[in-house]
């Protein structure tokens, strides 16, 4: 395997611990599985160790967001099949955190809990869309889809987002 180098050995170990934390979220976000986010990263960081040579700096976290989407899409393809998502752990230390931060917890597992819900297709534009924050045609060129459909799933995950989002909140109001 070809790699950095010895030089560029210290710059790639600097890039990971500065973007693994991010990539893990995308990764998770992308998958709704800890272990599959893990193994996804880890692929994802291996071939940019091989490619980092050629990798310009301001531009290796896009550029390893993009070969951590290809690495799920290309695994989703040799699958072919469902993927059963687990159910997200409670925070491990809630009781020491303060009401602001517990219900800012309490969102972002909710918001997790929904996007697990979309369909596998409308969960990954609406992560890279929203989350990753790229606009629409990068959002197609990672994908290999066209703009227009990349808009429909967008538009289609948000309105279903909405809908689950507007039905737990009547739930909790039952309660």
């Amino acid at each position: 395997m070809t790699g950095p180098g010895e030089r560029g050995n210290d710059d790639f170990a600097e890039f990971v611990t500065a973007s693994s934390a991010h990539l893990l979220r995308t990764a998770w976000l992308l998958t709704g599985d800890a272990d599959a986010a893990h193994d996804l990263v880890q692929a994802a960081l291996v071939r940019a160790y091989v490619a980092w040579p050629g990798i310009r700096r301001p531009e290796a976290l896009a550029y390893t967001r993009r070969i951590l989407v290809n690495e799920n899409v290309d695994s989703w393809r040799r699958t072919r099949r469902e993927v059963t998502v687990s159910d997200v752990p409670e925070p491990v230390s809630a009781r020491a955190l303060d009401r602001t931060a517990t219900a800012v917890v309490d969102q972002r597992d909710q918001i997790v809990r929904l996007l697990a819900q979309l369909p596998e297709g409308q969960r990954k534009v609406v992560v890279l869309r929203y989350y990753a924050d790229l606009p629409e045609a990068a959002v197609a060129g990672v994908l290999g889809l066209s703009l227009g459909a990349v808009k429909s799933a967008g538009s289609r995950g948000l309105a279903t987002l909405r809908r689950l989002h507007s039905d737990a909140e009547g739930l909790a109001d039952a309660d």
